[in-house]
């Protein structure tokens, strides 16, 4: 009954050991944890580079459409007039043609002139048409130009990718924004020819010219009205491509840490390379030593070599300093090539403190380092 009781706990620990390793997997992320960090300046740099941007296309086209109305209502008084000038001449001059000689030279110089004559008529609109496009997209997303969108990805050719992306969360949102322009458009369309509605059945009653110019007020107040909508829609898919933009954006943990070893590379690495750079000038120091003049110490917890030289400067320069340890070390070193050892508490806190290595000590010290260098001088007959 023992043994059975031991197999029985024996099994229990073994599926209890099974669930928490698979759970532990369920657990598991390959891309190094959740993306709760927002994008970095470099990411969203490289981003910018590769055309990856938020901005909204909807705005830039109700954006150029209310721009093409708003020319029209303002100016198709004058594009009216010259269309029909156009039109005059054309016709006019094909009679002439017809009664003098219809040549193939004279047909295509006309059509030249109809053509030319249209396109010059037309230029303002388009020329309006860029201008705006421009703009628009120039305050949604500056001013950068990148080749790297258009060239070709195998990637882009996966099948499964593209059925991906054909049922995704975006596709349905732009699947509602469209179905809610084309309801919005229904309506609008509807409310206007049914105020307008009287006026239609009657165009019979006007002239060419006059059903002509009520068609055209009509068509062009409706597109404001509809570009107005569009405006609308437009901004709230902005605000919606820059909320999607960031959350895309975002960046794990492991990410961050690992961008920021790519650029500053690895602290581990960095820390290596420091150490190695203070141990060997460390070693130059401690080199230094030897040709020194004289240590002035605290004398327990610093230690300052200083040494004076004409060819190499007008005042005496720091070749060596430390505390605590590396203080013992070089009073050890200036003992052994029996360089002075002086006392001296204030002088050497001041140096330490205030001079770096390699650097001449500053005036307001001249007259106490010159009076130590007198005095070590003396002791070795220097003078």
């Amino acid at each position: 009954m023992r043994i059975q009781k031991d197999d029985f706990y024996q099994n229990l620990i073994n599926k209890q050991a099974t669930l928490l390793r698979y759970n532990l997997q369920l657990f598991a992320n390959s891309e190094g944890g959740d993306k709760t960090e927002d994008a970095t300046p470099k990411k969203l740099k490289d981003a910018r580079k590769d055309g990856q941007v938020a901005k909204s296309t909807e705005l830039n086209t109700s954006v150029m459409l209310f721009s093409l109305f708003l020319v029209l209502k303002l100016y198709v008084g004058s594009i009216g007039n010259q269309f029909i000038d156009v039109y005059k001449k054309v016709f006019s001059s094909i009679t002439l043609v017809v009664e003098d000689d219809m040549s193939l030279q004279v047909i295509m110089s006309l059509l030249g002139y109809a053509l030319k004559s249209i396109l010059l008529i037309a230029l303002p609109i388009l020329l309006a048409g860029v201008v705006v496009a421009f703009l628009v997209n120039k305050v949604q997303i500056k001013w950068k130009v990148t080749s790297k969108p258009l060239k070709p990805k195998l990637s882009k050719l996966n099948p499964i990718k593209g059925l991906k992306k054909l049922i995704s969360k975006d596709k349905l949102v732009q699947l509602v924004f469209s179905l809610l322009k084309i309801i919005l458009i229904c309506s609008l369309v509807y409310s206007t020819l049914k105020d307008q509605w009287g006026l239609l059945l009657n165009l019979y009653d006007f002239s060419l010219f006059q059903a002509i110019g009520h068609i055209g007020d009509m068509v062009i107040s409706l597109g404001l009205k509809i570009s107005i909508l569009f405006l609308v829609v437009g901004f709230v898919d902005l605000f919606y491509q820059k909320k999607k933009f960031k959350k895309d954006m975002k960046m794990s943990k492991q990410e961050v840490k690992d961008e920021y070893k790519n650029s500053e590379g690895d602290p581990q690495v960095k820390g290596k390379i420091k150490s190695k750079m203070l141990e060997a000038s460390r070693r130059r120091m401690m080199n230094a030593i030897p040709e020194a003049d004289v240590v002035i110490t605290n004398p327990t917890h610093f230690a300052v070599a200083l040494q004076y030289d004409k060819s190499l400067g007008s005042a005496p320069i720091v070749v060596a300093k430390g505390a605590d340890y590396m203080a013992q070390k070089i009073k050890e070193i200036a003992r052994e090539n029996k360089v002075e050892i002086v006392e001296n508490k204030p002088l050497a806190r001041m140096l330490y403190f205030n001079v770096e290595i390699d650097q001449e000590i500053p005036q307001e010290l001249y007259q106490m380092v010159a009076e130590i260098l007198a005095y070590v001088y003396r002791v070795k007959n220097k003078v």
